[in-house]
């Protein structure tokens, strides 16, 4: 039961079910389970937020991720429905690969991955992930390294240059 579409309230916001988990702990009389869900939620227009629930039954634990990841809410830049620059990042045992990809090239990416790009509003971009496949920590990585991405006009103001002084023009600046 993973990357599952859920039910919006009208709001605008898509919901994304990434992973549910199931943990026991034995006890005298056997074992009693619980599970844990991590949910993505974002508006298609670079607002996204994450967020995990624990509880006794899974559609409990989904609520309070849902929950938990409207909360959590922040703001991404892009360039229209890809990515400014390539982007790597870590988090735990996870890295991961972003590149931009022109129009047309859709989402290739793993479901943990695919789940953030889709609430996103990402549609072509190609990334891998590396290392460790846990969702929470492919997730986190996957934010943190869109979160680090910088547009031209962010570099430009930092260094006080304009921004076609920053990306120049195709040919200036080589020398024979």
């Amino acid at each position: 039961m993973t990357n599952v579409d859920l039910a919006a309230k009208g709001d605008g916001f898509q919901e994304k079910l990434v992973a549910v988990r199931r943990s026991a702990t034995v006890v005298k009389g056997g074992r009693k389970f619980s599970f844990s869900a991590l949910t993505v939620v974002g508006d298609g227009k670079g607002r996204i937020g994450i967020g995990r629930g624990k509880a006794r039954e899974v559609p409990v634990a989904i609520q309070k991720a849902m929950e938990s990841a409207r909360r959590n809410l922040i703001r991404i830049e892009l360039n229209g429905t890809t990515l400014f620059h390539p982007v790597e990042s870590r988090h735990g045992a996870s890295k991961v690969i972003m590149l931009p990809a022109s129009e047309g090239t859709g989402i290739i990416a793993g479901s943990s991955m695919r789940a953030v790009f889709e609430v996103l509003g990402i549609h072509n971009v190609l990334a891998k992930c590396l290392g460790s496949t846990n969702p929470v920590n492919v997730v986190r990585a996957t934010l943190r390294g869109l979160t680090q991405m910088s547009s031209p006009e962010q570099v430009a103001a930092k260094r006080g240059k304009k921004v076609s002084e920053i990306v120049g023009v195709a040919g200036e600046g080589k020398h024979d």
